[in-house]
């Protein structure tokens, strides 16, 4: 039976066809298949680190872990102590949507910053600092930004650039929660590592499962003295997969032949043309030009309601009605058509 086009997460696609044969062949292929040493030591892991490596920069440190959450939280945990402070963005995923994870595994204070992009700016982010040095207060230590940010917006890379310029000016670091990079980079038309080593950054969380994969996320360290304490806080925090070579062999997938790059344009062709398809509509304001894979829309409640009783996605703003449309590598061309033409026609019933 066909399923209902879905536009609440990319999270919700399934796995890319390419990741699903690699996890197989890591299984029972001729070449990395059957028994192999657990814990990262396997030559699939090794491989894996070194394509990361090579796609990253020759200073990249890269260590698996199962979620997203994980991948921002033990990042972070590298480069705070509990009297440390993060400046995030007030829209930021670690202080909306990883249930105070952060600030319970960390010990150390969020300290959020509003914004009307979802973006940080040194001139946002200047006036934390009036306490430094002040042992009454909680210590910014590091910036966490995302790329793309929650509200779909992008940082352009000497933005990314003038923010690493300032943490380490400031004696702080700069931390990127790479969960969408691939849609960013693909975006922008840059490598991955054009978006982010090069830029200055200390720290990625580099996402796989928004973007094909069936589980698995890389932190990425650009300074050698993260990585060497790592190891420790990736086992003590329950992040130390034994069969390891199962993310491993997801993420050589995603880099190969730049699948990644193909998952995440399609994901942002699908969002541009459903803004497309819901232009000029009765009834449905677009909030911004989708500059990733989401589209953000003001409509009545009672469409709203309508909608989601047939078709999944999200309320983001309840108090101004506002919904987000979600696409993915899965999402297809008529998928968007018959969900826009949904959309339309309930907005034009009203």
């Amino acid at each position: 039976m066909p399923h209902a086009p879905c536009f609440a997460s990319d999270n919700y696609a399934g796995v890319h066809p390419a990741i699903m044969a690699a996890l197989a062949a890591a299984n029972s292929g001729p070449e990395y298949g059957g028994p192999a040493k657990a814990y990262g030591a396997d030559a699939l892991t090794q491989a894996a680190r070194q394509r990361i490596i090579e796609e990253l920069g020759h200073n990249a440190e890269p260590f698996f872990v199962f979620l997203g959450t994980a991948a921002n939280v033990l990042a972070l945990a590298a480069m705070t102590r509990p009297h440390h402070a993060v400046l995030c963005a007030e829209t930021a995923h670690i202080n909306v949507d990883e249930c105070g994870a952060p600030e319970k595994h960390l010990g150390a204070k969020l300290f959020t910053v509003p914004t009307p992009d979802g973006k940080l700016t040194p001139e946002l982010l200047r006036p934390h600092l009036a306490h430094l040095g002040n042992e009454h207060h909680n210590q910014p230590r590091a910036i966490s930004i995302a790329q793309a940010t929650e509200l779909g917006t992008l940082y352009r890379p000497d933005e990314v650039r003038a923010l690493a310029d300032f943490a380490h000016e400031n004696g702080m670091y700069l931390h990127m929660d790479g969960a969408r990079l691939g849609n960013a980079a693909a975006a922008l038309g840059l490598t991955l590592r054009q978006a982010s080593s090069d830029l200055g950054i200390d720290a990625l969380s580099f996402g796989g499962t928004k973007n094909g994969l069936m589980f698995g996320e890389a932190v990425v360290f650009f300074r050698p003295e993260f990585a060497a304490e790592f190891p420790y806080i990736r086992k003590q925090a329950m992040q130390l997969c034994s069969k390891m070579r199962f993310i491993a062999a997801q993420f050589l997938a995603l880099l190969e032949g730049g699948l990644w790059r193909e998952n995440a344009a399609n994901a942002n062709a699908m969002a541009r043309l459903l803004a497309e398809r819901l232009a000029g509509a009765p009834g449905v304001a677009i909030e911004q030009k989708p500059q990733t894979n989401a589209v953000f829309a003001q409509l009545a409640p009672a469409v709203i309601e309508r909608l989601q009783a047939r078709f999944s996605f999200y309320t983001w703003d309840y108090e101004r009605n506002v919904v987000r449309f979600m696409t993915s590598f899965a999402t297809t061309p008529d998928e968007v058509d018959v969900f826009a033409a949904a959309v339309r026609a309930e907005a034009l019933a009203g």
